[in-house]
């Protein structure tokens, strides 16, 4: 029997990236699963339904909080896992998971959702002035190099046989990066969570983790100069520093259930998506609800929210400052608030429905039955597949 294995850099919370594991999970129920950490009570039934695997990083004490620290043990933490009795593997890849190592006549695809974004572009706003130590910035700049040669090295043919990118913006950085082409295959939104009634109010929201590309920081500022009331909902390494900038009309809610989001997004007046994303489900998410998007006019948002679902902003300039791009977001909130743009819900939902789980499935298991017939294996041998 032909054995699959999955691969996902680490599995402690329920992310866009964790949604797309599931729906690979759906397409190879009796796989198995690799991970460098798993939290088992912050994921989905569906993906603890697998036999895990972990690394040693597991046994750490408060290992859950602390992972990021072994960034530069993380290559060969993935690297120790043995996959030598496992004909395909699939990987889905942020950091490190696509460095698995495979037997020599495995078939790898590996599903990309960035380049290991702490050592290619988004290496600044990680260990950049004012967002890490003196000493972890030492540290950092000192494995960069390294780190960089191994990912480089790792993402060859020899160990990876498709790299597929979730955007064409991903692509474009996997072709700067490795010096390969990918196939784009954008992921999707669970709309049927996002279909109750729209009732908007007055005050508009952010979805999304505290980490640092993700400029939570700019909108706050932006929000307490207008005196607009603002909701966050999540949580992450920067939770202390935004609050201590936040006004009285920023509200944080923290980790909320699936349920509350849905109604906050059906009650927002718009998602305000302030950082450059490598794609971005959350903008997805408030479309399906029929909510309007404004969003830096960077990344892979793109290629997914429209003139007609939403409102762009940005600076002219090459290297604007932050108040620069401050001033930019008021611009295009202040329109919304006017009245002298309008989205229509209908649009917004149409624009959501496009980039469905069963689009998703059916691309990838294309992609991957591609990917074993160039390999030369047997048809016949092709894993059974649940699209």
């Amino acid at each position: 029997m032909t054995r699959v294995a999955l691969i996902h850099d680490w599995l402690t919370g329920m992310r866009g990236g964790e949604a797309v594991l599931e729906a690979i999970v759906e397409l190879f129920p009796r796989a198995e699963l690799f991970t460098l950490i798993a939290t088992p009570e912050k994921i989905s039934p569906q993906l603890r339904s697998l036999p895990t695997h972990t690394s040693w990083l597991q046994k750490i004490p408060k290992s859950e909080a602390k992972y990021r620290h072994f960034l530069p043990l993380m290559p060969s933490l993935i690297e120790g896992f043995d996959l030598s009795g496992f004909d395909l593997i699939v990987s889905s890849s942020h950091c490190v998971a696509k460095g698995i190592k495979k037997a020599p006549n495995a078939v790898h695809l590996s599903y990309v959702h960035a380049p290991m974004r702490y050592i290619w572009d988004r290496y600044d706003e990680y260990f950049g002035p004012g967002q890490a130590s003196t000493a972890v910035r030492l540290a950092a700049r000192i494995v960069r190099p390294s780190l960089q040669a191994w990912d480089l090295r790792v993402s060859s043919p020899a160990r990876v046989n498709t790299l597929i990118a979730n955007s064409h913006f991903i692509a474009e950085q996997i072709k700067n990066a490795y010096h390969r082409d990918a196939q784009v295959i954008h992921p999707f939104s669970s709309s049927e969570r996002f279909s109750g009634p729209r009732n908007p109010g007055k005050a508009y929201l952010i979805v999304s983790a505290f980490a640092p590309y993700k400029r939570l920081d700019l909108a706050i500022r932006a929000f307490n100069r207008m005196k607009l009331p603002l909701k966050i909902v999540g949580s992450g390494q920067n939770e202390k520093s935004l609050r201590e900038i936040a006004g009285p009309r920023i509200e944080f809610l923290g980790a909320l259930s699936n349920a509350k989001v849905a109604q906050l997004y059906s009650e927002c007046k718009a998602l305000i998506f302030p950082g450059v994303e490598d794609f971005g489900i959350t903008p997805l998410e408030a479309m399906a609800a029929g909510a309007p998007v404004i969003a830096l006019k960077r990344g892979g948002v793109l290629e997914t929210v429209t003139e007609e679902t939403g409102i762009f902003f940005d600076s002219p300039n090459k290297n604007p400052q932050a108040d620069e791009i401050e001033s930019s977001l008021i611009e295009a909130v202040q329109k919304l608030e006017s009245g002298q743009i309008k989205i229509s819900e209908v649009a917004c939902r149409i624009r959501a429905a496009w980039f469905s789980r069963d689009r998703f499935k059916s691309k990838l298991a294309g992609a991957i039955r591609e990917t074993w017939k160039a390999a030369g294996k047997n048809p016949d041998d092709f894993p059974d597949i649940s699209a």
